[in-house]
C-alpha cells in the first residue's frame, strides 16, 4: 500500500475526529432525552463542590444556573484511568465486503477515546494479534487524543495479513504492566485457532489476573452476527479460508450448520459463565448494529466505579 502523504494523513485524521464527535455528540444528545440522562455526561468539565476545599475553582455562573455548587475540572485532573486493547488480527478484517469487524472496532475505539476526552478520563491504546505490538501511556489530552487517532489510521490503512491471536498472554501482560487500577475496554472476537478446553482455561486464568490486580474489564465481542454466529449463507457449495492461516475448504453450510453453531454456544456459553464468575461485562458488537450500546455500556461501567 503506497504510503500516505502529510495532507492525506490530515485529512484522515479529520475524518476520523469527525466520526468521533458525531457519534458521541449524537449519543450524548439521545441519553439526555432517555430515562438515562443521568449520567456524568451533563458537566464533563466539573465535578460536585466537596465542603472544605478551596473555593476558588468554583463555576459562579453554573451556581446562578443550577443552585448547586461545581468546582472547574482543569485538564490534569482525571476520574477514571481506561486502556483501550484492540484485537488487529487477521481474523478481524472479515466480512472482505463492506465494513469489517476492524474498521468497526477502530471507529468504536476512536468514539471511546473521544468520550473518555469529553470526561477528563485518562485513556490509553494497546494494539495486539499474537503479542503486543505497541501500547500508550493512559494521558487525557486533546495532544494525547490526535496522537492515537494517528495509530489507529495506520491499523486501518494497513490491516494485518496471516496474523494470528493469542488474547492470552496479552491480558497477561496487561494485568502485570497496567500498575493502576483501570478499566481495561477489550475489542476482538475471541477467536483463536484450533481451540481446546485447555486453550480455554488458559484464557479464563487470563481474565482472572486482571480481577486480581483489581482491574474493571469489559469485552466488546465482535462479530458478523448474520455470517459468524447464525452461520447465514446461501445453499450452495462454498470455498471458505482461514483469513489467519490461509487454510481452505469446500463445503455446503446446510451440511454444516449445526454442528458449527453448536459448538460456537457452546464456547460462547462457557466465556459468558466465566465472565459472569468474574464479574465482567461482556457485551456482544455486532458490527451492523452501531455504536451507542458500546457508549452506554461503557457509562454503565464507569459510573459503577466513580
Amino acid at each position: 500500500m503506497p504510503k500516505l502523504s502529510d495532507e492525506q494523513e490530515i485529512r484522515h485524521l479529520a475524518n476520523l475526529e469527525l466520526l468521533a464527535r458525531q457519534v458521541v455528540e449524537g449519543f450524548i444528545t439521545g441519553l439526555h432525552q432517555s430515562p438515562f440522562h443521568g449520567f456524568s455526561v451533563e458537566f464533563a468539565e466539573h465535578r460536585l463542590y466537596n465542603n472544605g476545599e478551596s473555593v476558588k475553582n468554583i463555576d459562579w455562573k453554573l451556581l446562578a444556573r443550577t443552585d448547586k455548587l461545581f468546582v472547574k475540572q482543569f485538564e490534569e485532573e482525571t476520574n477514571l484511568r481506561c486502556y483501550l486493547l484492540l484485537d488487529t488480527s487477521s481474523s478481524m478484517n472479515y466480512p472482505e465486503k463492506g465494513m469489517d469487524k476492524l474498521q468497526f472496532s477502530i471507529y468504536a475505539v476512536a468514539s471511546l477515546a473521544y468520550l473518555f476526552k469529553r470526561q477528563r478520563d485518562a485513556f490509553g491504546l494497546c494494539l495486539f494479534s499474537d503479542k503486543i505490538d505497541w501500547i500508550s501511556a493512559a494521558r487525557s489530552t486533546s495532544k494525547h487524543l490526535f496522537y492515537l487517532f494517528a495509530e489507529l489510521e495506520k491499523v486501518y490503512n494497513q490491516p494485518k495479513k496471516n496474523a494470528t491471536t493469542n488474547i492470552t498472554s496479552v491480558l497477561h501482560h496487561i494485568a502485570e504492566e497496567v500498575h493502576q487500577r483501570s478499566m481495561i475496554i477489550i475489542f476482538s472476537d475471541m477467536l483463536e485457532n484450533n481451540y481446546t478446553e485447555e486453550k480455554l482455561q488458559a484464557l479464563f486464568a487470563a481474565i482472572q489476573h486482571l480481577k486480581y490486580n483489581k482491574h474493571e474489564v469489559v469485552i466488546f465481542n465482535v462479530n458478523d452476527r448474520h455470517k459468524e454466529l447464525e452461520f447465514d449463507f446461501d445453499n450452495r457449495p462454498h470455498q471458505f479460508v482461514d483469513i489467519e492461516s490461509g487454510e481452505e475448504i469446500k463445503v455446503h453450510p446446510n451440511k454444516i450448520r449445526e454442528a458449527y453453531r453448536s459448538n460456537l454456544d457452546n464456547y460462547r456459553h462457557q466465556l459468558e459463565l466465566k465472565c459472569a464468575q468474574y464479574h465482567i461485562d461482556l457485551v456482544d458488537a455486532n458490527i451492523h448494529d452501531g455504536y451507542h450500546n458500546i457508549l452506554k455500556a461503557y457509562l454503565v461501567k464507569r459510573n459503577s466505579m466513580i
